[in-house]
Order: C-alpha cells, then sequence, then structure tokens
C-alpha cells in the first residue's frame, strides 16, 4: 500500500492491512473521510493488496457515528467520484467495498450509527467490544428511511421483524443485543477484542488468495441486494433528509448538542426519543 490519507491511518502485517479511522473531532462521515475511502476502495482492488482489511477507529467513543449532516452534498459528490454521477451515494460506496477482492472486517468500539452503521454492514466479518460497542440507525427519528444499506442488510441478517424494530425504533443497540439479533459476528470482552480479531484476520490472510476471493463471491451472489434496490434506498433517503421536516429535526438535535463529543452523541438514542412529536 502506498497512499496517504487524511482521515485513515494505514499499516500493514504480512497479508493483513490495519485502517484504522482517525477523524477528529469524532470521525464524522464528512467529505474527508469519504474521499479516503473512495482511494482505498480503489487501492484495494490491486491483485498484489492485502488479502484481509481490519478497519477499527482512533477514537475509543466513536467509530463513525454517523454522517456529517451539514456537509451531505459534500459527501455526496466525493462519493460519486467512485462510480460516476449515477452512483452518487454512500450505498453504491458502501456496496464497492462488499465487493472488494479482499476480506473486510470491522473490530468495533465505540459508537456506529447511522451511515457508520451501514459501513460495518458492508464489511464481511464484524466483531464487537461488549462494554464499549454501540449500534444504531438513526434516520427514521430524523425523518427519513436509511440510505445506504442498512435496511437491505439488516433484513437479510435479522429477519423482517427485527430488521423492523432497528429502523423504526432508532434506538441504541448495544453489543450484546446486536450479536443476539445478527448484527454483528461475536461480541466479546473489550480485552479479548484485539487478540481475537487479529487472530481472525492473521488466519484468513495465510489461506490461499483464489480461494478466498471465490468463496466470497459465491456468498455476495446469494446474499446482496442488487444495484437497483441500492439505488433506490439511497435516493428516497436524499430526498426525505432534504425535506423540512427532516431539517426542522435536526436543527432541533443541533440545539442540544449534536455533532459535538457530549452527552447527546454519546446517548443519542436517548435523545431521538426525546424529539418533538412528529405531526
Amino acid at each position: 500500500m502506498t497512499a496517504a490519507y487524511e482521515t485513515i491511518s494505514t499499516r500493514q502485517d504480512g497479508n493483513v492491512l490495519y485502517a484504522t479511522f482517525d477523524a477528529p473531532p469524532m470521525n464524522l462521515i464528512g467529505p474527508e473521510l469519504v474521499r479516503d475511502l473512495v482511494a482505498l476502495i480503489e487501492e484495494l482492488t490491486d491483485p498484489a493488496a492485502p488479502r484481509v482489511v481490519v478497519f477499527d477507529s482512533a477514537d475509543p467513543d466513536y467509530f463513525l457515528p454517523h454522517v456529517d449532516m451539514t456537509k451531505v452534498a459534500e459527501y455526496t459528490a466525493e462519493a460519486a467520484k467512485a462510480g460516476g454521477p449515477g452512483d452518487a451515494s454512500l450505498g453504491m460506496l458502501f456496496r464497492r467495498l462488499t465487493l472488494l477482492p479482499v476480506v473486510t472486517i470491522a473490530k468495533l468500539r465505540g459508537r456506529a450509527r447511522g451511515a457508520g452503521s451501514e459501513f460495518l454492514l458492508a464489511c464481511d466479518l464484524r466483531f464487537a467490544s461488549r462494554e464499549k460497542a454501540v449500534v444504531g440507525q438513526l434516520e427514521v427519528a430524523v425523518g427519513a428511511p436509511p440510505g445506504a444499506g442498512a435496511i437491505q442488510h439488516l433484513t437479510r441478517l435479522m429477519g423482517r421483524s427485527r430488521a423492523l424494530e432497528a429502523v423504526l425504533t432508532s434506538s441504541d443497540f448495544d453489543a450484546d443485543l446486536a450479536e443476539r439479533y445478527g448484527w454483528v459476528n461475536r461480541a466479546v470482552p473489550d480485552t479479548e477484542l484485539d487478540e481475537l480479531v487479529a487472530g481472525v484476520a492473521t488466519r484468513i490472510g495465510g489461506f490461499p488468495r483464489d480461494a478466498l476471493i471465490a468463496a466470497k463471491a459465491a456468498v455476495n451472489d446469494i446474499s446482496l441486494p442488487t444495484p437497483a434496490d441500492v439505488r433506490a434506498d439511497a435516493a428516497l433517503f436524499q430526498q426525505l433528509v432534504r425535506g423540512e421536516k427532516a431539517q426542522q429535526r435536526t436543527a432541533e438535535l443541533f440545539d442540544e448538542g449534536f455533532q459535538t463529543r457530549g452527552k447527546t452523541e454519546l446517548e443519542l438514542g436517548s435523545a431521538l426519543g426525546r424529539l418533538k412529536a412528529a405531526d
């Protein structure tokens, strides 16, 4: 790997690349982070790329908390560079991540909500800290359905009723409940997480590349939504999140400290439940 990134630090250990999100003050998904993801995904298409990539966060409280709601147009424009104007969405960018000829593993500490959760779902494997991991889909509480893969992936992983619970309540899920529902592969004590993920990544990285690629492609053929489904979800999200109702509810959140380090973001599931009832 040769590229240098503004918001992602990388190090390689044998056949495993460790990619760490580091975008102060709290790893919001904005144009800079999306630009780096586009570049990293492109680099990982190279046949000489490592066989396994482990994503984690330098911030113990926030993995990827959600998109930067003040820069929707800007990060969408950066996402378009991965596939052209017709695919200007995080959903299609994350689909490219899922289709990479490498195995992607998310090591989750901190909060991954909204598109942060959808990034997790685009990874092949997800392992979470029992004490420190939180996942959630905040979009419906704000005024739009998830638009970057959550509806497609969660329904396939959890089944209809549990996916509806996750999406419609916009609640925070701790690691144990996320494991029980299938949101993550495993939740383990925080002290065991690094060793577990390193062991899984190193083991997979020692297997033949062709076999890894073929097996992943076969599972993808069975389990992934179509590009048309991903585009439809993205279009609906982008339409409603720019609407008056979503803008009003987002403004209410900003008044409480949204997108700043503090109680509102740490306990966002609770904050969403306190928003004024919609008409």
